[in-house]
């Protein structure tokens, strides 16, 4: 079996469930090759699961300010030569495209007939589950953005839909320090997230952001460039987490017990959603803007009891190998049922 998995690279989460997917298949005898869109060539760090991938341009969004800018996100896809892209895009050598929310292998499987699988908490939204703030355009860019044959969407609950659990890789720590902090708000301006951070002297704070203060940080606020090992110890050690409320992000902090606060992208559709099913299930508090006084009162909140979710990226190939991709409630299933939910979430 060939099979090329186009992911989206415009945010890290979709990189992060493509890692998962790349060494459940580096396990098997299927040839893979990636295709990445949404980011410039040279942004994209910690590659080498996945061989020697491929880069398009693809369309992205713009954000600002810690919300997305509608005009420049629509001039910079105006200019795109995605339409070039999937007509050039030759599928003919694979058998199937696995998709996590990418267009120009979506598009380009669509118009050549190739059998495609889209493997992304978006295609769980297609279902009712808790959803904020969903517009026409929210709509259409769900339905039409990576378009798709078999739907196989992710989240934390099934919400009794065919829903996969999340893709999660965490490394777990013995050592928990309740008082350690990591912050990643990567769509806030940096002097905005040391301003907020700069009065809770008894905390520390791990920040990750591409961008540095301009002022100098006291010594309770450490702040690093991104580097995903780093982070990841500083996610397995910490007492708490603070984000933006994407999907990859807030599994891992629920699979390690980490209590978390987020702070959705505005005009987000999808962030905004995942507020909404993480205060449905009291996984998560939440904040509009930076809010100080929101912040003091999650500070002093208890840690939750961490999920178990289950290896999805080993049983989700053995389904692909398998080839009845149409047919996948027991799949589902058969995940689900190693889960032990919370039992508020019942």
């Amino acid at each position: 079996m060939k099979i090329l998995y186009g992911v989206q690279g415009t945010g890290n989460g979709h990189i992060s469930r493509a890692r998962v997917m790349a060494k459940a298949l580096a396990k098997t005898d299927i040839h893979v090759d990636f295709l990445f869109s949404g980011r410039a060539e040279g942004e994209y760090f910690d590659m080498d699961c996945f061989g020697d991938y491929s880069v398009k341009k693809g369309m992205s969004f713009i954000t600002e300010g810690g919300q997305i800018n509608l005009p420049k996100t629509i001039k910079r896809n105006i200019t795109s030569p995605v339409l070039s892209e999937i007509q050039r895009l030759d599928l003919t050598q694979y058998d199937v495209v696995l998709n996590d929310f990418e267009p120009v292998s979506a598009w380009a499987a669509k118009k050549q007939g190739v059998t495609s699988i889209s493997i992304s908490h978006q295609a769980a939204l297609q279902y009712s589950v808790p959803k904020k703030g969903m517009s026409w355009f929210d709509e259409r860019l769900l339905n039409h953005f990576a378009p798709t044959d078999i739907k196989l969407g992710c989240h934390w609950h099934h919400f009794g839909f065919p829903i996969l659990p999340p893709f999660v890789e965490v490394d777990p720590s013995s050592d928990h320090h309740r008082h350690q902090i990591l912050v990643y708000l990567p769509f806030e301006s940096a002097d905005a997230i040391a301003t907020l951070l700069s009065p809770f002297s008894d905390y520390q704070f791990f920040v990750y952001h591409l961008d540095k203060p301009k002022e100098p940080l006291p010594e309770h606020i450490e702040w690093f460039g991104f580097s995903r090992v780093g982070f990841k110890n500083h996610m397995s050690q910490c007492g708490g987490v603070m984000g933006n409320a994407g999907f990859e992000l807030a599994s891992e902090a629920m699979t390690l017990g980490k209590k978390l606060l987020v702070k959705p992208l505005l005009g987000q559709f999808e962030q905004a959603s995942n507020v909404a099913a993480l205060e449905l299930l009291a996984a998560a508090q939440s904040m509009e803007s930076l809010d100080r006084d929101i912040v003091k009162r999650w500070l002093k909140s208890p840690s939750p009891k961490p999920i178990a979710y289950p290896q999805v990226g080993d049983a989700l190939v053995s389904w692909l190998k398998q080839g009845d991709w149409h047919q996948h409630q027991r799949l589902c299933n058969d995940l689900w049922s190693q889960v032990e939910l919370p039992d508020n979430w019942r």
